[in-house]
């Protein structure tokens, strides 16, 4: 378990292994924690690890970001209009 805490932004950030995400003694030890930071106006997190392969998957995340940006420049070659996620996200920039 890693603790991480930010007194500047009042967030608490729990890093659970897998493991310890299952322990049903440590979850009912950390309630108290989170009740302390409440009172403290903290914005508590709580990250459990999953079983997944995070290489694999990241490495599908960063392909899948890769071919879509692709398919954006080539409609902006071809002139067409850009698409519905690519206005939506110019729209939140502005």
């Amino acid at each position: 378990m890693e603790i991480d805490i930010n007194v500047i932004t009042k967030r608490v950030s729990i890093w659970l292994t897998h493991a310890e995400s299952k322990d049903v003694q440590l979850q009912a030890s950390l309630k108290p924690l989170y009740r302390e930071f409440k009172a403290e106006r903290f914005l508590v997190a709580v990250y459990e690890s999953g079983t997944e392969d995070l290489e694999e998957l990241t490495k599908y995340l960063l392909e899948f970001n890769a071919e879509r940006i692709a398919e954006e420049e080539l409609r902006l070659e071809r002139g067409l209009p850009a698409s519905r996620s690519s206005r939506m996200r110019r729209r939140r920039r502005v």
